[in-house]
């Protein structure tokens, strides 16, 4: 089974709300890079996250950090890890394949349902992949002072996939 596809089967499967971001995302944009984890950005809406924190315990992912997973559902305690560690993401391993990795955006870098109503839908697997449309991707790119974030824009802006 390709790395991840359990992941994509079952967040179909049990209806979460997501979008592929991150390296995936400028990959399914047609712009060939390299990348290992998959970043994804889920609608941080308490069933919605609940259902993603049971998915990834069910697929035995565990947090990377000595937390417990259910923590990341509870806003409280997730903006407390914003704002007092500079949380950007929370990050699933697999500990039998260090990489196997996922990273869940901690905040919704726009609102999830403007994301959600310019998303666009890939077929891989034979499933629907739910992916960030370009402009946002971008947009998520921009000032990040990252080297591999301005090639990715430059590169998405040449595409003529949207």
């Amino acid at each position: 089974m390709t790395p991840y596809q359990q992941v994509f089967a079952e967040l179909e499967k049990r209806q979460i709300r997501y979008l592929v971001a991150g390296g995936f995302a400028v990959n399914f944009h047609q712009v060939q890079r390299a990348t290992v984890d998959l970043d994804l950005i889920v609608h941080l809406q308490t069933e919605n996250l609940l259902s993603f924190v049971s998915l990834m315990t069910d697929l035995g992912f565990v947090p990377r950090l000595p937390v417990r997973a259910i923590d990341f559902a509870d806003s409280k305690i997730r903006e407390e890890w914003i704002t007092q560690k500079h949380m950007m993401v929370f990050s699933f391993v697999k500990p039998d394949n260090p990489f196997e990795i996922i990273d869940v955006f901690a905040r919704e870098p726009m609102p999830f349902d403007e994301l959600w109503s310019r998303h666009f839908e890939i077929q891989a697997f034979g499933l629907k992949i739910k992916v960030v449309g370009k402009s946002d991707l971008i947009a998520m790119k921009q000032g990040t002072g990252r080297e591999k974030d301005e090639f990715d824009i430059r590169q998405l802006e040449k595409s003529t996939e949207d």
